[in-house]
């Protein structure tokens, strides 16, 4: 019965087969086995291949854009750690809302940084920023 059931999925997947059961008999089924058989092997061949044909242009594409787009990402942020980790007083800094400033004092994970005078020369405006806030650091030290 099984084996019927195969030939007609076959049959009904390619109609060109020609694969036709007549008289059920024991002949008719095991000609049925046996044809059944050997289109399961062709389609097997040709399933993975079209699976690899199919899945093939997916995976170049995903590769693609990890060296195009991911990879390039993830260099900038390493070295945007280490210019954050390195930074000392005095350096020049951008955060990301586009604040410009000398950094003022560092505690832990707040970096103090002073972007002018408030009105004399020595009162100068001071803001707290997050580490993670800070975009860029300008200055470069020759000792790193």
């Amino acid at each position: 019965m099984f084996g019927f059931i195969r030939v007609l999925a076959d049959t009904v997947a390619d109609p060109a087969a020609g694969v036709s059961v007549a008289g059920g008999g024991a002949a008719a089924t095991g000609a049925a086995d046996a044809a059944g058989t050997a289109a399961g092997a062709a389609g097997a061949a040709g399933g993975v291949l079209g699976l690899v044909t199919t899945l093939l242009p997916m995976v170049l594409i995903i590769a693609l854009l990890y060296f195009i787009m991911i990879r390039p990402q993830r260099k900038k942020e390493k070295e945007l750690k280490a210019q954050i980790d390195a930074m000392r007083v005095g350096d020049k800094i951008v955060t990301i809302g586009g604040i410009c400033g000398k950094v003022a004092k560092i505690k832990d994970e707040y970096v103090y940084i002073e972007t002018g005078n408030i009105g004399t020369q020595n009162e100068k405006s001071l803001i707290k920023f997050e580490r993670s806030a800070i975009k860029t650091v300008e200055t470069i030290h020759d000792d790193q």
